[in-house]
């Protein structure tokens, strides 16, 4: 088969190639077809809606990719998306919308490349029910979890090998969940890739295309944050010189509703499920240096995205609020990389969260390669009862395990140093609607259980 130039390949990384350039993958030249013949990864649905759905999806090579959709059991009414040409700027990734759904609605799909329908299995997209000022809230899961490495000796850390439990996909995908929040360390750059934009785009086309992980792209749609290991270097922050590269990156390969805002970039968004509003922030573009002093200025999220947050919190109208950042938040015993290394900043957002009484508020975090619940007390203000602040951190999917540290805020029968995911199962109507929240080991068996009444986050 005809080989496809490869020197624009990573023009979407900043990188330009001269012609013939073979670029390797754990140590294998690989060709890209002048004509791509099936996919390299996907599809995977992108972010919820009631109207539309996104799909995303990567093409071994150049091709011109289309959608068709019907709903299940209706395929006289089979329509097609735009066609969209994926090239090597954007990594032969395609993003592309089904338009003009029906709420509540399961459509079949059909990716069709260059014309040509695939044999691949379908992918089923579900839209969200229209349920404000009609019915109660409906209950809904959503999935959580962090740090997903997987292994490339070529490229690794002589010795034994950190990742694996790749066998927690298949438990995941069987929870046909309507959201999977992925919190940061979604992949892990080595040494070698941070050196240049070519080699953290090659990091993105390897495991991307991991096998174990495509059926459960489909399965939810799927959106995200990074961390420190998807974003640069370890403990990278806002000096790393590729930054820009990671942005693009990112950009190709996650389907978010948006991605900072305009003149302020990052990669901070909210997403709304139901009666659930996610704050997915950015602790990484914006972050001054671990080792800087813990004085007035030294930020991790920085004021500008601080204020967006701010007021995103107070404009929401959701019963659950849930901030989602790489790092823990609350735990002042975060030897690593927590909040409590930036404790002006932090403390400003605490009083500012007690100033205003924001009800049904949760954190969400990733990185520390463990999993636990939090729950902090708070004390009174003006009179006024404060309700405790919980945070969930679920780690790691892939890494090797962590070791824990002595968290005062820990709840109890919480803390799990294996392999895991966690899923938070949104149920009940009005003032009995709760959270469940669940850890799950790489199986899918349950490690532990507990409930968050809507009196524990602030209502009556």
């Amino acid at each position: 088969m005809p080989v496809f130039n490869r020197r624009r390949f990573l023009q979407g990384a900043g990188v330009g190639f001269s012609a013939g350039l073979f670029w390797p993958l754990s140590g294998l030249a690989q060709d890209i077809p002048r004509r791509a013949s099936a996919l390299h990864a996907g599809p995977m649905q992108g972010y919820p809606a009631v109207r539309s759905a996104q799909l995303w999806l990567q093409t071994l090579g150049p091709a011109r990719i289309q959608v068709a959709f019907w709903p299940e059991g209706r395929e006289e009414a089979r329509r097609l998306t735009e066609i969209v040409a994926t090239k090597a700027q954007t990594q032969f990734t395609a993003l592309l919308t089904l338009d003009d759904l029906a709420p509540g609605t399961r459509y079949a799909t059909q990716v069709l490349l260059d014309g040509q329908a695939l044999a691949a299995s379908p992918l089923t997209v579900r839209t969200l029910s229209l349920w404000q000022w009609r019915r109660p809230a409906p209950d809904f899961k959503v999935l959580a979890g962090s740090c997903a490495y997987i292994n490339d000796p070529v490229y690794d850390r002589p010795g034994k090998p950190y990742g694996g439990g790749y066998e927690i996909y298949q438990p995941m995908a069987a929870e046909k969940a309507d959201l999977m929040v992925w919190l940061g360390d979604n992949l892990y750059f080595r040494e070698a890739d941070t050196l240049s934009p070519a080699g953290m785009a090659l990091r993105y086309w390897q495991d991307r295309a991991f096998a174990p992980l495509q059926q459960f792209l489909g399965s939810a749609p799927q959106v995200a944050i990074w961390d420190d290991h998807d974003y640069g270097p370890n403990d990278s922050d806002a000096s790393f010189e590729f930054k820009s590269t990671a942005l693009n990156l990112f950009r190709n390969h996650w389907a978010n509703p948006g991605y900072g805002l305009p003149g302020t970039p990052g990669i901070f968004t909210v997403v709304h499920l139901y009666d659930a509003d996610f704050f997915l922030l950015d602790d990484r573009w914006y972050r001054d240096a671990d080792a800087a002093p813990a004085r007035r200025g030294k930020v991790m999220f920085g004021p500008q995205q601080m204020t967006w947050l701010k007021n995103a919190l107070l404009s929401s109208k959701a019963r659950f609020k849930i901030i989602a950042a790489g790092g823990q938040m609350l735990n002042d015993d975060d030897a690593y990389e927590g909040w409590n290394h930036y404790p002006e900043e932090r403390q400003d957002f605490l009083d500012w969260l007690q100033e205003t009484g924001i009800k049904g508020i949760l954190f969400l975090s990733g990185d520390r390669h463990i999993s636990e619940l939090m729950r902090r007390p708070r004390p009174r203000y003006s009179g006024r009862y404060d309700y405790p602040l919980f945070e969930l951190t679920s780690s790691p999917i892939n890494s090797g395990p962590g070791r824990g540290d002595a968290n005062p805020y820990r709840v109890p029968g919480t803390l799990v140093k294996a392999r895991n995911y966690c899923s938070m199962e949104f149920l009940g109507a009005g003032k009995d609607r709760y959270l469940r929240i669940r850890c799950l080991d790489s199986q899918g068996k349950r490690l532990w259980e507990q409930q968050i009444a809507g009196a524990d986050l602030g209502y009556a």
